[in-house]
Order: structure tokens, then sequence, then C-alpha cells
């Protein structure tokens, strides 16, 4: 059970169609490709992943309030994306949300919760500032929103499973290699925006 939580991360990430989620792939509209929006592009995979992980290594409250942080003010970011504000450098936010949490998992970072929960959620605009600004105008927001909010939670509830595994393991060995795993990738999402 624990070769296989820690092998689903990896796993997750290789994923063939993970550069899908971005503009100029064809159309996105409705329930199903909100849905798809996140689960099919590495970067969203591994920062909805890892906050999941952060939130299970955590316990107690960061249960639900982590998630609910990111799916929040993701919520804002979308609509800012709706709205056609411009906001600088999103993708490589994106990225950089991915090493912040993968090097949070690694080293075990103990924020209060409330800090904890601002530095996700501040990283969350950025990703859904790209589910916002990609949205087809043809597709209905809110059920878009949707989809994109439930790919989102189940992303969220895969790390959260890993995280619970993780922290049972007294983070021996499971969570700085999920960890480090995470932000290794990110530093190379990273890198590909420079």
């Amino acid at each position: 059970m624990k070769r296989l939580a820690a092998l689903a991360l990896p796993a997750l990430v290789l994923l063939p169609q993970a550069a899908l989620a971005h503009p100029g792939h064809g159309e996105a509209a409705g329930l199903v490709h909100g849905f798809l929006h996140p689960v099919s592009g590495a970067d969203h995979v591994l920062a909805m992943v890892a906050v999941g992980l952060l939130a299970g290594l955590r316990g107690g409250r960061a249960l639900w309030a982590l998630p609910a942080s990111f799916l929040a003010l993701m919520a804002v970011g979308a609509g800012l994306g709706m709205a056609g504000f411009a906001l600088p450098l999103a993708e490589a936010g994106i990225a950089l949300s991915v090493v912040a949490f993968g090097l949070a998992a690694v080293f075990g970072l103990r924020l209060p919760l409330a800090a904890l929960g601002a530095l996700v959620g501040g990283f969350a605009v950025f990703h859904g500032y790209a589910h916002g600004a990609e949205m087809p105008e043809t597709a209905s927001g809110l059920v878009y929103g949707l989809g994109f909010l439930a790919g989102t939670a189940l992303l969220h509830a895969v790390g959260l499973g890993l995280g619970l595994v993780a922290a049972g393991t007294r983070r021996t060995v499971m969570a700085p290699m999920l960890g480090g795993t995470v932000a290794v990738l990110g530093v190379a999402l990273l890198a590909s925006h420079f």
C-alpha cells in the first residue's frame, strides 16, 4: 500500500496529455472540459495533489482548511481571468507554486495554519486565473467553473490520501520523497518559462 501511494504522484505526472491543459489545444467547454483542465496539466496536477499532501501531513483542521482555501481563492482567480484582467507571469506563478508546495512537504513547513492557508490560497489565484482566462466565450462560466472545481477537489483528495499515508510513516522517507519529487518537477516547469 505504501509503495503504491509513493508511486501515485509520479504516475500522475506522466499522463500523456499533460500539455493539453493550456490554450491552443482545442475548444474547452462545459462541465467535462472544465473538469479536464486541472487533471490534464502536469503543473496543475502537481500543485493540487501537493496541497492535499500538505493537508494530510499537517492533519487536524488543515485536512479541510488547506483544500478549502485553495478552492475559494482559485475561484477568485478564475473570476479575474474570465473578466479579462491581466495577471503577469501567471504560468510562472503556477510553476512556482509547485516548487513551494514541494519544499513545504520536504521540510515539514510548520507555519500557523492561517499563514499556510494564505500561502496556498495566494498561489491558487494563479491556477484559477489560468482556468478562467482559458475558458472559451461559448462555455457557461458556472458549469465550466464547477467542472474545474470538481477536478481540483479530486486532485486534493488524491494528495490527501498520500499525505495521510506519509504521515503514518512518521515522515521518515515518504513525505520528503514525495515533496522532493514535486519540488524538482516544479523547478523543471519553472525553468521552462524562462
